[in-house]
């Protein structure tokens, strides 16, 4: 063999050796540090704060180098159910949802705990006898959304000087935590308060034509005895405002207006002084729930209940210093 030729000989096997000790050590490195697969279940798309919500979740999963397998269940629990059961399946790392109403879970929670799969709940609550079925809640304190709106209301009838607040309350989805908690706080927080009177309480389900429907209702029920509308959210109080407004009522004038969730189209509303009261619940969530995944796939402990900041808008205060909300 000539020297010319050993010499190539030697220079491909070396090269050849390398490719295959990187391609070893990559393998190596894939093996220890997968990307993290998440598997999240979303309600549905009934409204502006849900948009947002699913809209934070994608980004920030993309952000983090989170691989998403995402699916909306269209306001179905069944549909909610069979999503669990699909990622299981495919075995994904961690599983987040955001559960449609608080009963229901433990069969299919059961099945992702025996598969090894952590659970994070995320924006609501489920009631379940087994808190190791999931892992932690990542939401809003509706309780405190409730009191902030309850505090309001005081300090508002306080300042006209009201000595019989008449109140209908459009809840939201029967059933599920934010409906239980914004109504238990701010029952509770006005409950001390002798002017303070609910003259119902109405299943609005979250959504904005249910809402006008709930508002058209009350306002045939009791009319001009109505003082206050305490909204559970931002899209069934959009709903009820045309409703009042076409039983010949002014809005945040004659009828007090309280609402929650802090999104664009109500801010704007509170600022042309049609709502007096806006609670926030911000829907951006999307950062703790991937931080949170990261720490489970990773063996790590967490917070069992993981709060974000949150805010209230109101006619107190100097509305121009609010910025575009995002949502």
């Amino acid at each position: 063999m000539g020297k010319r030729k050993w010499l190539i000989m030697v220079m491909v096997s070396n090269l050849l050796l390398a490719f295959f000790s990187f391609a070893c050590q990559k393998n190596d490195s894939a093996q220890s540090d997968p990307a993290l697969l998440l598997g999240f279940s979303q309600i549905g798309s009934e409204s502006a704060w849900r948009a947002g919500n699913t809209k934070d979740i994608e980004e920030q999963a993309e952000l983090f180098g989170v691989s998403l397998m995402f699916e909306n269940a269209n306001q179905k629990q069944e549909n909610q159910i069979a999503a669990i059961r699909r990622f299981i399946a495919y075995k994904v790392d961690v599983i987040a949802f955001s559960p449609i109403v608080e009963e229901g879970w433990e069969n299919v929670l059961t099945e992702a705990k025996n598969a090894g799969i952590p659970v994070i709940l995320v924006d609501r609550d489920i009631c379940s006898k087994d808190k190791e079925l999931t892992a932690c809640l990542i939401g809003a304190d509706f309780y405190e959304e409730g009191v902030m709106a309850g505090e309001y209301l005081i300090r508002k009838a306080d300042t006209l000087g009201l000595e019989q607040v008449n109140i209908v309350e459009i809840t939201g989805t029967d059933n599920s935590t934010p409906m239980e908690q914004r109504q238990a706080g701010f029952a509770d927080t006005i409950a001390s308060d002798e002017r303070m009177n609910i003259l119902e309480s109405i299943d609005g389900d979250f959504i904005k034509s249910r809402g006008a429907e709930c508002m058209r209702t009350l306002l045939e029920k009791y009319g001009d005895d109505i003082d206050v509308v305490y909204s559970h959210n931002d899209e069934m109080t959009l709903g009820a405002l045309p409703e009042i407004e076409e039983a010949g009522f002014v809005p945040g004038k004659d009828i007090i207006i309280i609402s929650i969730d802090g999104g664009q189209d109500a801010i704007d509303v509170l600022k042309d002084g049609k709502i007096n009261c806006v609670v926030e619940c911000t829907p951006k969530l999307g950062r703790k729930v991937m931080e949170t995944a990261i720490k489970l796939k990773n063996g790590e402990e967490v917070d069992d209940v993981i709060h974000p900041e949150e805010q209230i808008f109101s006619d107190e205060q100097d509305l121009s210093t609010i910025g575009p909300r995002g949502y």
